[in-house]
């Protein structure tokens, strides 16, 4: 992940994570010590999250990529693209009894219709990802269904590319900040569930972000949305812009329901400031890429966070040059803020940093947040053991205690 092994491996936006660790050294062969460069509380919640697997050092990136082996609850199997991940089983796992099952089989299915028609006829135990309107039709066909909800920590927000002409113009991103109805996006996406927040997952869930009476005074999120818009098309029309003269845009986005479904609401919003955005859907494999080339003008983008913590989100997303800073957003004094966060062994100290960063990333148009959506987890009645995460990603992904209780 640092880039500093012999061997070359993909690029990680995981690397900026391990920018303060300075060398890892061994006093055994069941104990390692790292070494940091200054204090980092967060250090060994980062280490410890689903998205910092350990690789074994005698096996080759180029096998890790076909066969991925590991000391986990399961061991793969196979993966065929567009179809199927099948693991099996691990009799050498660490923790004696586990895992309980024999194996997993991720059906691959990226229409959402046709995974919960999947659900239904019982071709699968557990639907992860089940849309809010999705969970009336499950509740009706299958009542027996134990349904867990919950806020996802991933941020739906709008990206900019500062580097490209109009939109290098700090006036012209923040009209488009004022015209966002984040109240809309809720009501829509999430059928009035959601909530508004910044960079950090807003509370309760989370335990880093701002409370809400802090954030509505903040531009954008207030409930005066005319007033809002007035301003905006002023601001519009000082750049050139009016009903006469409107701006035409491409707005990218990932060609999958989360990402495609909120950009195309964020393409009406924009057309009260005169702004008329035409929905460009990338495919998946070219997502990504594109966004660290900064390959797109406007796009909508879901920002995930692995865990709820200020060093996994700002280090990546906003601290300039990170790998996932796709906006190009860089400040200087927001860089020290977050360097004094990061080293702040008091909670509520490093809490009010953390809010200080918020506040700034918000006024400066960094990269808006429009809405955090509610998750749901659909399950058999006979699946029992199985977590689902309030405030973060993958980590509870292990399933060393699901068992199928039949």
């Amino acid at each position: 992940m640092t880039g500093r092994g012999n061997e070359k491996r993909r690029i990680s936006p995981r690397k900026s994570w391990y920018d303060n660790l300075d060398a890892v050294t061994s006093t055994g062969d069941f104990e390692v010590t790292f070494h940091l460069k200054r204090p980092q509380p967060s250090f060994l919640t980062l280490l410890a999250s689903g998205w910092s697997p350990v690789y074994p050092c005698h096996v080759p990136a180029r096998d890790m990529r076909l066969h991925p082996i590991g000391t986990g609850p399961f061991k793969f199997v196979e993966f065929k693209p567009n179809q199927s991940i099948t693991v099996t089983r691990n009799p050498d796992y660490w923790k004696p009894g586990r895992p309980y099952l024999d194996g997993l089989e991720w059906a691959i299915v990226k229409d959402t219709s046709t995974r919960l028609l999947s659900f239904f006829a019982g071709q699968a135990d557990v639907y992860f990802g089940v849309t809010i309107p999705q969970l009336h039709d499950v509740k009706r066909e299958v009542p027996d269904a134990i349904c867990d909800g919950y806020l996802v920590n991933g941020s739906r927000n709008l990206i900019v590319n500062r580097g490209m002409p109009p939109f290098d113009n700090p006036d012209l991103r923040h009209a488009m900040s004022l015209t966002l109805d984040r109240r809309a996006f809720i009501d829509i996406i999430g059928q009035g569930q959601g909530a508004m927040g910044g960079p950090m997952e807003p509370p309760p869930e989370g335990l880093w972000g701002m409370p809400a009476d802090m954030l509505k005074a903040l531009p954008g999120y207030g409930p005066d949305v005319a007033q809002r818009r007035i301003e905006a098309r002023q601001i519009m029309e000082k750049l050139g812009y009016g009903p006469d003269k409107r701006l035409a845009v491409s707005v990218a986005a990932r060609n999958v329901p989360p990402w495609r479904d909120p950009a195309l609401i964020l393409i009406d919003q924009l057309k009260q400031i005169y702004i008329d955005g035409e929905l460009e859907a990338v495919d998946t494999t070219q997502w990504y890429p594109r966004l660290m080339r900064k390959d797109f003008t406007v796009g909508l983008n879901v920002t995930e966070s692995e865990v709820d913590d200020p060093d996994a989100q700002f280090y990546e997303n906003y601290k300039c040059g990170g790998l996932r800073n796709y906006t190009g957003y860089c400040s200087k004094p927001v860089d020290e803020l977050i360097e004094r966060q990061s080293r702040e062994a008091n909670a509520d100290k490093r809490r009010q940093l953390v809010w200080q960063i918020e506040k700034r990333l918000i006024e400066e148009d960094a990269r808006p947040d429009i809405l955090y959506v509610p998750g749901v987890t659909c399950r058999r009645p006979y699946v029992n053991g199985l977590i689902s995460m309030v405030n973060s990603i993958y980590n509870g992904s292990r399933f060393e205690d699901v068992r199928l209780d039949q």
